[in-house]
């Protein structure tokens, strides 16, 4: 039995996040769980989540899962809009809340791409890395 689709294939949040994700190197989309997740060989960062205990929080409903360097987790999870997320939280991931950030006009895009391109090193093989790296 599939996974029900939960996510609205015309949110704006959902768009800007896969222009980011499919711009990378290998980067390619697929639905699992009834949500997108982007990957090389590894996902690299998910649209959507839950929350231990709440699988339909708009808190993680609408957010970025992502793996992002050990170092910055603990800073990352310091400031508002980043949780640890159901399932993927044990693995070092958190999420990034658009909900709580709020208008997209209002998310820092910047921040996102930052967000991703740390997560796709962290999970890519290194022949996409080293061809990333070329690109810039």
């Amino acid at each position: 039995m599939s996974h029900p689709l939960m996510f609205d294939e015309q949110d704006p949040y959902l768009a800007r996040v896969r222009d980011i994700c499919l711009a990378l190197p290998g980067a390619d989309e697929k639905i699992s769980h009834g949500r997108p997740n982007f990957f090389t060989r590894k996902v690299f960062a998910t649209f959507g989540g839950s929350l231990k205990g709440d699988h339909f929080s708009p808190i993680a409903r609408n957010a970025l899962l992502f793996l992002p360097d050990a170092s910055e987790r603990e800073a990352l999870l310091e400031r508002e809009p980043f949780f640890v997320p159901a399932y993927f939280g044990p693995s070092g991931w958190l999420g990034l809340s658009f909900h709580v950030v709020g208008a997209v006009d209002r998310v820092d895009w910047d921040e996102v791409a930052e967000l991703v391109d740390a997560s796709y090193r962290l999970t890519a093989p290194a022949g996409l890395v080293k061809e990333l790296d070329a690109r810039a």
